[in-house]
């Protein structure tokens, strides 16, 4: 069995495909609360867009199954180290059957600067296996199976539906929660799946994959967490509950 070819793996959003199994939420009635925070949230949405017009997934690469092992690595650890790690990764197992073949202490040695290296090699090793067994090579574009893939939670499968697939995403990643939270969209919830379900119900679902991607870098860039956040030059400065 082989591995998915480039060209269907990289994302296209202009051409991405469409109908896959992946849904948002059955809309319902909003409340007067819901109501005022999607006007917004799509004020929101509309200034994150024009302040970062070109944005995309910060960890690298060049096939679907790739991004399935780099955001396990992720995993309480930086983009831009598994963006190093995974080069030596490939470069000794090229190949996703290769990095299946191979034993988990093999990938734990090299994952190791990732943090978390025997959970992480142990689900990126049966992660790999199952692909080959059961989807013959092919990372499946159904969000309900993506999430019986080994270390496949539900951030993880959104990010594949929305980058792989071009489909409806919400990605609730640390940069999203902290953020929707500073800016009034939800109020005190921390628990991703919760900020998820919340979001769907405000964020049009064309918009959700980029606007996470949006709030990615501008939570490394203007609202920051290690930091005093620069409200003073945020383009949310005027609309934001922290400064209201």
């Amino acid at each position: 069995m082989t591995s998915e070819p480039l060209e269907a793996a990289v994302k296209n959003k202009k051409t991405a495909k469409k109908g896959t199994a992946k849904k948002e939420p059955k809309q319902t009635k909003l409340t007067k609360t819901e109501k005022e925070k999607q006007q917004l949230a799509l004020e929101i949405v509309q200034r994150l867009k024009a302040e970062y017009p070109d944005v995309d997934c910060t960890l690298e690469y060049d096939q679907a199954w790739k991004l399935l092992v780099s955001v396990r690595l992720a995993a309480q650890c930086t983009d831009a180290r598994v963006n190093v790690v995974v080069q030596d990764l490939y470069a000794k197992y090229p190949t996703q059957e290769a990095l299946a073949e191979a034993a988990v202490e093999d990938i734990e040695a090299i994952v190791r600067p990732c943090g978390l290296g025997p959970s992480k090699a142990r689900d990126i090793s049966a992660c790999m296996k199952l692909l080959q067994t059961e989807y013959g090579g092919q990372v499946p574009n159904d969000f309900n199976a993506l999430l019986k893939l080994p270390g496949v939670g539900r951030k993880s499968a959104n990010l594949i539906m929305g980058d792989v697939f071009g489909q409806p995403a919400i990605v609730t990643d640390t940069h999203c929660i902290r953020l929707v939270n500073r800016m009034g969209l939800v109020d005190g919830i921390k628990e991703p799946k919760k900020v998820e379900m919340a979001l769907w119900k405000l964020i049009p679902p064309e918009e959700g994959n980029d606007f996470c991607h949006r709030l990615v870098e501008h939570g490394r860039a203007v609202c920051t967490a290690r930091t005093k956040p620069y409200c003073d030059t945020c383009c949310l400065n005027d609309i934001c509950k922290k400064n209201i």
